[in-house]
């Protein structure tokens, strides 16, 4: 975990090369982890997502490769690869490696999002593949149940949770899908308790709020990073955790997968205009940040036109 870690935050600081407008504290920040990495690694790696966030994805690729002959276990590249080849429609190539990914790190949402969304490209079943990933782990099947959630794809998502242990997760999951397959509108009636609850000092989500809210309003982004992951990993159901992780992410050198973040976490809004907005400008910031003007516009845009 702390190796992969390490190469999120190298993937981050690469943007600082290119971006002199990045305070010099983030640099120095990175420039602690970039020892632990040869100069070709850190040349081929910051290069490939250069090339990738401007749809070189060939040339992306190949840099990849070299980064996987210096780093053979290294689950990030691979991750990237799969990431950089399902974007070129290699799908076969993107299949293996996001699994590779997910071998290496089982529990990891992140990785499991790429593999299967991987195979939706394709139109593949989960059958094709399901030999070949630790199906066994409850983790990662309630991270698929997540992702099937958020694809509205319900029947899949009931089919995941059947025969998991009880949780908290569980329930709210499982509610949350009842309610969309009947067609009923218990979700937004119970929105107004929900906020009401999470008034009150008692309330957990209420709290990891107001403290990630006063780092944000600190730049305190070194402590938002720790706080908001640890948030997001106990309720992955809560849109703000994504939007605090992921604007954590962009302002630690990180925006590659800052993006990444508060994209999935636009699934996750019912009806809260004021966060949709606030991810709409992280992720023009965030795209900005990795050179993908025209994704930076286009979340700019949703935000002046209201949409």
């Amino acid at each position: 975990m702390k190796r992969k870690l390490l190469v999120w935050l190298i993937a981050g600081a690469s943007v600082l090369m290119h971006n002199h407008t990045y305070a010099q504290e983030e640099q120095e920040g990175a420039d602690v982890y970039l020892e632990e990495y040869t100069d070709e690694f850190q040349e081929n790696f910051f290069e490939a997502l250069k090339q990738k966030g401007i749809q070189n994805y060939d040339r992306a690729v190949d840099l990849f490769l070299k980064c996987k002959q210096l780093e053979p276990n290294n689950s990030v590249v691979d991750y990237e690869l799969g990431k950089a080849y399902m974007l070129d429609k290699k799908y076969v190539q993107a299949q293996d490696y996001a699994i590779e990914a997910l071998l290496s790190e089982p529990e990891d949402y992140w990785y499991l999002d790429n593999l299967l969304t991987i195979l939706e490209k394709q139109g593949s079943p989960l059958e094709t593949i399901k030999e070949r990933i630790p199906y066994s782990n409850t983790k990662l099947r309630q991270n698929m149940g997540l992702f099937y959630f958020k694809m509205k794809q319900y029947k899949e998502a009931t089919e995941v949770l059947e025969g998991l242990p009880s949780s908290s997760l569980k329930s709210e999951l499982s509610r949350k899908i009842k309610d969309s397959l009947q067609k009923r509108e218990s979700i937004e009636e119970v929105t107004p308790i929900v906020q009401n609850v999470e008034e009150t000092k008692s309330d957990p989500i209420s709290q990891l709020k107001k403290t990630m809210e006063e780092y944000i309003a600190a730049s305190n982004y070194t402590a938002l990073l720790t706080e908001s992951k640890e948030a997001l990993d106990t309720y992955p159901l809560q849109p703000y955790f994504y939007y605090a992780y992921g604007t954590a992410l962009n302002n630690t050198g990180n925006a590659s997968k800052g993006v990444e973040v508060l994209e999935s976490g636009l699934d996750y809004i019912l009806d809260d205009s004021t966060l949709q907005n606030k991810m709409y400008k992280q992720l023009s910031e965030g795209y900005s940040k990795i050179g993908n003007a025209q994704k930076a516009n286009e979340y700019l845009n949703k935000i002046n036109s209201g949409l």
